[in-house]
């Protein structure tokens, strides 16, 4: 059996390929003897070679069809080719490929797939849990689980929709061969991996170093600094490579910078959905220096040559910075790792950590919402209780995940299943969470071997001295840019302008007589604004005026009037300034306006007033309780100037207070109404997935 894999190994990598260290013994286990096994490996070890290999031995056996469990599309993507060549019929159904499903449902009636690859999300998919499971459950020749500490409450990356992964072995075969695979578990993961997935689980462990990675960490705490340092280095690191960022802003900002100073480097993070399957191609072909990336570039994206990992913000792991870094270096022999740790960290990973997990009242205000009602839809909810539009999608997929809630269609109900919210272990994997941040921090200031302190973490009885990087051998790359770049970095924060979307569409359920698409006529006009809230640039400026000194200084309103002259220029020019109104700071942006206005040489007129208090927006959660808000107390003072009109505001959130004063402005018959603020608020460019 050995001989004739390694003659399908040849077919599928090479003819010079021969089997790392583990990887037949990982084949044997399940292949051969038919165990329950965890393989942990390092990343770049090559575990889809283990099941793609094991699927054809066991398909030629007479076995049934592989079923592999795989967290994100980047792996399906790049791996049912490999698994063609060696005559393994593969097929994937995800939420990309809707108009395939009849095809591959066909395929898989009359056997003629060899290994499913589904995503863990498709374990919840009404069609998938009725349809397809069914029909394929009883002739599973090998179950796969792919990133296995994903099921584990301690791994870096958990996630619930894993935990219908334990379900479904329970109702396997104990015949039935199953092989969890993981490079980041360190031993409590396994104990976790290891319970869930029954008695009798063999675990197989190799060496975690990766001899290829040089590691170097350096600590830039100003944003200008780190976009100065990567302008300056990036051309010169080897091959092509990933930046990693922590926020969506950061990517799209980094991005910007890099592309400013002539490196094509595009961003990736999970919202380009559409354009990722082409971004990873451009990569792959090397017709691109780095992709600037979030998480969503992580776990099975497989570039063997990739030269370089830069991180431009420190993880909040040790874990996941271990995986992250291991897309590096996996068929060169010398691949670059830096890690630029800068200020905003611990306030960003802070929001990770704390936001990660639904609270008490968010799951039984969800569960009192469905008990008033037969079912209801995710936006019904969102109409009846004021929760965001995240955090109670996060809530129902827990609650469905722990059987207190079911899903038909799109409609949510609850069960008849008792449920007890168990926040001590919400609160026992926080704890944890922020104790492997204080680990990722004292990473970034060890002075020992990094490569050890990194496998020691991951609990790798094989961790050593890797004599490779730069604490064990000296820097390989400057600490520091040149003040020249350093300047020129500083002006592009100075303009890194945010562009504001205009809403087209009313919440579930309207505002008053207003639902469905919005009128054109009525529809704000694309905007812009200065910068991020409390970001290096011009944020900290404006937290400033707003909170400690009650006024915005003249330089922010020498830098609206730069954005909206020099480097925006709506079209048609605007004729007049106004501003949204406020009960509670009622002279704070008024102030603004007529001092931006004067800037501009434009009049300006107070042409919105509140007519009643209302709740502090910053308290409306979602949507339908943001556009209702601010509709109940805002109208227009007549007459209103008929031209373009630009509609100033400090602090831009939802949107909503714009588009509705946008909207009272144009019924009202003013001309285009073009928004622009200070600042975009934080946490709506923070996260990805």
């Amino acid at each position: 059996m050995r001989e004739h894999a390694e003659a399908l190994l040849r077919q599928m990598l090479g003819k010079d390929t021969r089997f790392r260290a583990g990887q037949w013994e990982a084949i044997a286990a399940v292949a051969r003897r038919r165990e329950r096994a965890l393989v942990v490996q390092r990343t770049g070890w090559g575990k889809s070679v283990v099941y793609f290999l094991a699927t054809r031995l066991l398909r030629e056996g007479g076995a049934g069809l592989t079923l592999v469990i795989s967290p994100l599309l980047a792996l399906m993507r790049n791996q049912i080719e490999a698994a063609r060549r060696i005559g393994v019929r593969a097929e994937t159904i995800h939420s990309d490929n809707r108009e395939g499903w009849e095809q591959v449902e066909a395929t898989l009636a009359r056997d003629g797939c060899d290994l499913l690859l589904i995503s863990p999300e498709r374990l919840s998919n009404e069609r998938f849990e009725r349809a397809i499971l069914p029909a394929i459950q009883g002739r599973i020749g090998l179950f796969v689980v792919d990133e296995a500490h994903c099921i584990s409450d301690w791994g870096h990356d958990f996630r619930p929709d894993y935990r219908r992964i334990v379900r479904i072995l329970r109702g396997l075969s104990r015949t039935v061969p199953v092989l969890a695979m993981t490079a980041t578990a360190n031993n409590r993961v396994i104990a976790d991996v290891s319970e869930q997935l029954g008695p009798g689980l063999q675990v197989y462990r190799g060496p975690l170093a990766r001899d290829s990675l040089r590691l170097q960490n350096i600590e830039l705490g100003d944003p200008a600094e780190r976009l100065a340092w990567l302008a300056e280095n990036l051309p010169y690191l080897p091959g092509t490579g990933i930046i990693y960022c922590l926020t969506v802003r950061d990517c799209q900002r980094v991005s910007a910078w890099l592309g400013h100073r002539g490196i094509e480097t595009p961003a990736y993070y999970a919202d380009r959905k559409d354009a990722r399957p082409e971004l990873e191609q451009r990569l792959l072909r090397n017709e691109i220096k780095a992709l600037v990336a979030t998480v969503a570039l992580g776990m099975g994206f497989d570039k063997p040559d990739l030269g370089f990992v830069v991180h431009y913000q420190r993880p909040g792991s040790v874990i996941a910075y271990y995986q992250q870094v291991g897309r590096a270096g996996r068929a060169v022999p010398e691949a670059v790792v830096v890690l630029l740790s800068g200020a905003e960290e611990d306030e960003i990973e802070d929001h990770f950590i704390r936001t990660a997990f639904p609270n008490t009242d968010e799951m039984l205000t969800i569960l009192s919402a469905l008990n008033e009602a037969k079912s209801l839809t995710l936006r019904q909810i969102l109409e009846r209780r004021n929760l965001s539009f995240g955090r109670a999608e996060k809530a129902l997929k827990y609650l469905e995940v722990e059987q207190a809630v079911a899903r038909e269609g799109w409609h949510y109900f609850r069960t008849p299943n008792p449920f007890t919210l168990d926040m001590a272990r919400a609160e026992r994997i926080t704890v944890q969470r922020r104790y492997e941040l204080q680990r990722m921090r004292n990473y970034v200031q060890h002075r020992g071997c990094l490569m050890e302190f990194l496998t020691r973490e991951l609990d790798d009885p094989h961790a050593g001295v890797c004599l490779r990087c730069a604490n064990c051998g000296g820097d390989f790359l400057p600490r520091s840019a040149s003040p020249e770049m350093l300047a020129r970095a500083r002006e592009f924060l100075q303009h890194d302008y945010l562009l504001i979307e205009p809403r087209r569409l009313w919440p579930t359920g309207g505002v008053g007589s207003q639902k469905g698409r919005m009128a054109p006529e009525f529809t704000a006009r694309p905007g812009r604004a200065l910068c991020v809230y409390d970001d290096p640039g011009w944020g900290r400026a404006v937290a400033r005026g707003k909170y400690t000194s009650g006024r915005f200084g003249d330089d922010l309103v020498a830098a609206v009037a730069e954005m909206v002259i020099g480097h925006w220029r709506p079209e048609p020019a605007p004729k007049w300034v106004t501003c949204v109104p406020s009960r509670r700071h009622p002279e704070l942006v008024p102030h603004l306006a007529r001092r931006v206005a004067a800037a501009l040489g434009l009049p300006f007129v107070e042409a919105l007033v509140h007519t009643r208090d209302i709740a502090e927006q910053k308290t409306m959660l979602n949507s339908t309780r943001q556009a209702r808000n601010v509709a109940s107390s805002v109208r227009a003072r007549q007459p209103v100037p008929t031209g373009p009109v630009l509609l100033v505001d400090d602090l831009v959130d939802s949107r909503w207070t714009m588009t509705v004063c946008a909207f009272v402005l144009r019924k009202a018959g003013s001309g285009p109404v073009f928004p622009v603020a200070l600042a975009v608020a934080a946490g709506k460019v923070r996260s990805d997935e």
